[in-house]
């Protein structure tokens, strides 16, 4: 593990300092967030914005999430976001099948959730959202607004696997990697995206 969690007192204590729940000390990336305050506060209320304040459809919000902890790899992610989907009621094969939507009926994921699953294809693989998927972002989601807060949802939750995979944040004590098929997103892998097509080449005077 890079960074240790901090214990519940301390992860306490720092909270109530800074305003963030104390409910989410309950959680190790809060715990080792909270060692850093400065950082802790600003991405806790981008998360409270994100997850409660948002217009976006929840069932539309947990698919992206799903998605994104799935194609990154983080089990984190996948498994925290399992429970919170449960929570609201999301049936449970359309969770799962965000392992591999593009072969799902197309009863199953409405134009909305397909654009939105390939813009998380897209930023997995390659870091934005394609010219080609945005188009049916704006077809799907017409409100700017809302194509706004997808484009952020993404790219927040982007950054959240890489933090979650680069300081090994570990799941709390007794939560047990979910599911329970043997499949895990350790396995998957990144899918391509059309935007690889498009990506402009990489600076080399930096």
């Amino acid at each position: 593990m890079t960074v240790s969690p901090l214990d519940r007192d301390s992860a306490r204590k720092a909270a109530e300092a800074l305003g963030v729940p104390e409910g989410m000390t309950r959680l190790s990336v809060f715990q080792v967030l909270l060692r850093h305050p400065a950082l802790a506060k600003p991405f806790n209320d981008l998360l409270m914005c994100l997850l409660f304040s948002g217009s976006l459809d929840v069932r539309l919000r947990e698919l992206v999430i799903m998605r994104m902890g799935w194609v990154t790899g983080s089990v984190y992610e996948w498994t925290q976001h399992w429970g919170i989907a449960q929570v609201l009621g999301i049936d449970p094969d359309d969770l799962l099948a965000v392992r591999d939507w593009h072969s799902a009926p197309a009863s199953q994921f409405t134009p909305v959730d397909r654009a939105a699953l390939a813009a998380v294809d897209d930023v997995a693989s390659c870091g934005y959202i394609s010219p080609t998927t945005w188009v049916a972002v704006e077809e799907a989601l017409p409100d700017r607004a809302d194509q706004v807060e997808l484009a952020m949802l993404v790219s927040t939750y982007a950054a959240v696997s890489v933090f979650l995979r680069s300081l090994e944040v570990p799941l709390e004590e007794g939560v047990e990697p979910w599911p329970p098929d043997g499949l895990d997103p350790g396995r998957a892998t990144p899918p391509e995206s059309p935007a690889a097509a498009v990506a402009p080449n990489p600076p080399t005077d930096l």
